[in-house]
């Protein structure tokens, strides 16, 4: 089973040029190993989900404009994360305040054509389906 996702969680997006860390508020009232608990629906940019340095994407608005001025030559312009939905698909099994709880399965789709993964979940003794 993978493991249940929780506050201080690594994460990683192919388009961007760092990792970055998951913010989860304590409003579910859930702890894991101590930490605030993560469901599907913590994926709010700049509050849940912070910025993974630069980003490659030219499908970033920021990175777009930086290479137009560089002649076309791809310039990494600020990571803005810009989820189109919740993380996906989340337990199967398991709600934390009504909707699914995040696991390590779990992947959410940035607009610009990233792909965010977990890659370490913040802790490591809770195990969910």
């Amino acid at each position: 089973m993978p493991n249940h996702v929780c506050n201080g969680a690594t994460l990683m997006c192919p388009m961007g040029l760092a990792s970055s860390k998951l913010m989860v508020l304590p409003l579910n009232n859930v702890l894991t190993d101590g930490q605030p608990a993560a469901n599907i629906l913590d994926n709010v940019p700049f509050v849940n989900i912070l910025p993974f340095g630069n980003c490659i994407s030219p499908a970033n608005p920021a990175t777009a404009a930086a290479t137009a001025a560089a002649l076309g030559v791809l310039t990494p312009g600020p990571c803005l994360p810009n989820p189109v939905g919740p993380w996906a698909p989340g337990s199967p099994t398991i709600s934390l305040s009504g909707p699914p709880s995040l696991n390590m399965t779990s992947k959410l789709i940035c607009a610009a054509g990233g792909v965010i993964q977990v890659v370490v979940e913040g802790q490591a003794t809770h195990s969910i389906a």
